[in-house]
């Protein structure tokens, strides 16, 4: 890893811009939204862009606005098909992309006008295979922007390191839309159909055969953080246990076979760290099938037992986090309570403390 300081890749002139960039655009029943999203592409600086917007059987005008943008720019291509989902549409327009370089950007989000200009210049000029930039978080009453305008260049699989630990100073993120691909590395890679979380994998895959990752600490994407209807705006649901933990065991799968047992044993505790929180989160939710999923996250939790000494032992793993497993499969009823006590109580305390003794 080397951080490249005040480094900012140069502008490219209109002349210099003979390599196609196809983005690839999912939208389904957001028509007050998309004429906003392809337009912040089409206003790109850089201008040579293919842009193909996948219509996934919208019900509402998404259609139409999309039909009525590309009658005003020949760049925009609107592909209408049967609702098969985000993974299958962004599937369909990657395979009809002509472009040497591929972005995806979600119809209801909107990209700065020099995003895809810094980011192809960022990874023309180091070599890279993928290009990241960091993301604003765009809530209905503020934006979140934690920016700290730097370039760090990853080697080898240093950018899938730090994505499987989850680094929070490195937004590399499960998300397919704040990178730019090369396109050749894609060739193998597909996002899994009919599958929601499908960005889970398609990421590990993409950062796995990257050979060099070039991240751009600055937001150039606008991403919606509580649209209603929004897949990431939704509670747990039959979706987290039939598609979302199996994806992370396909990921522990994945990076084992890729040799990086480390990695998988990283990934696995950030796993079964997630598990409990999915544990709380539905034990003292409203949901109506609340019994139900409270049940089968117990179960999966006792599954996986036989693995917990692994990944619990693992580089940066916090000793705490195993207590509070063991003390889940000695007794969920006490781990409640010591949880409760902690969020209602202990921690409460602690941040009163520390605002007196600050004063």
């Amino acid at each position: 890893m080397k951080i490249l300081d005040r480094y900012h890749p140069a502008r490219i002139s209109i002349g210099q811009q003979t390599d196609v960039i196809s983005v690839i655009v999912t939208a389904y029943n957001i028509s007050e939204y998309i004429e906003r999203g392809v337009n912040s592409i089409r206003a790109q600086t850089y201008q040579n862009l293919e842009i193909i917007v996948v219509d996934d059987g919208s019900t509402d005008a998404t259609g139409e606005v999309c039909d009525r943008i590309a009658m005003k720019d020949g760049r925009v291509r609107v592909i209408h098909k049967e609702n098969g989902g985000p993974a299958e549409a962004r599937n369909v327009g990657t395979a009809q992309a002509r472009g040497r370089y591929i972005g995806y950007v979600d119809g209801d989000d909107w990209i700065d006008p020099d995003m895809y200009e810094k980011m192809l210049g960022a990874l023309k000029e180091q070599q890279a295979d993928i290009a990241v930039c960091r993301y604003r978080q765009v809530y209905k009453t503020h934006t979140e922007d934690q920016s700290v305008d730097r370039v760090v260049l990853f080697e080898g699989q240093e950018a899938l390191q730090y994505y499987v630990q989850e680094t929070k100073e490195y937004a590399i993120q499960n998300a397919a839309w704040n990178k730019l691909y090369r396109r050749e590395i894609l060739t193998d890679i597909r996002f899994p159909v009919g599958k929601w979380y499908e960005d889970i994998m398609f990421a590990t895959m993409a950062l796995g055969c990257a050979r060099r990752c070039i991240y751009l600490d600055t937001a150039c994407y606008n991403y919606i953080i509580d649209r209603e209807g929004s897949i990431m705006n939704t509670q747990i649901n039959p979706r987290t246990f039939t598609d979302q933990i199996p994806a992370y065991y396909e990921k522990t799968k994945f990076l084992k076979e890729l040799g990086r047992q480390d990695l998988a044993d990283i990934h696995d505790y950030f796993l079964y760290k997630r598990l409990l929180l999915f544990y709380n989160q539905l034990y003292w939710s409203d949901l109506p099938d609340r019994d139900a999923y409270v049940e089968q996250i117990v179960q999966i939790i006792q599954e996986q037992k036989d693995n917990y000494a692994k990944a619990y032992g693992c580089s940066i793993a916090d000793p705490r986090d195993y207590k509070k497993m063991k003390l889940f499969l000695r007794s969920p009823f006490v781990y409640r309570c010591k949880i409760r006590l902690e969020e209602r109580v202990i921690i409460p305390l602690k941040v009163k403390v520390k605002r007196i003794i600050g004063k």
